[in-house]
């Protein structure tokens, strides 16, 4: 169920994406832009990025930026041990507030595992 919405969730997001670029100016273009560069592979590795990427999302409690960075963290090969310290940083500086979204966060990768590994580990 949670990959279906996975899906239609990223599915979505490409479709206003799109919208956004048909009417957006040069400088939303650019913000856009460097949104994607700033995630690429460099002195920090992508999945660090995408880990505090993760983190930040999570403080801020945004479910669409939650969502995208947990889909880019799996896809950028981090392990369950990464993801935990990474959300123990998060939960300790965005507070107990960040617990539903945390359960969320696990509920999704467990998903994300059991699809592709049988399991519940990555």
């Amino acid at each position: 169920m949670r990959e279906e919405i996975t899906r239609e969730f990223l599915k979505e997001r490409k479709r206003l994406n799109e919208i956004v670029m048909k009417y957006s100016s040069d400088k939303i273009k650019k913000i856009y832009s460097l949104d994607s560069q700033i995630y690429e592979e460099g002195v920090l590795p992508k999945k660090m990025k995408e880990l505090l990427g993760l983190i930040a999302s999570l403080v801020l409690r945004c479910d669409d930026c939650i969502k995208y960075h947990l889909v880019q963290c799996y896809d950028s090969n981090v392990s369950t041990d990464e993801l935990n310290e990474a959300l123990a940083i998060a939960l300790i500086i965005g507070g107990s507030i960040t617990i539903p979204h945390l359960r969320e966060i696990f509920a999704l990768w467990d998903e994300f595992n059991r699809k592709m590994h049988g399991s519940g580990e990555n």
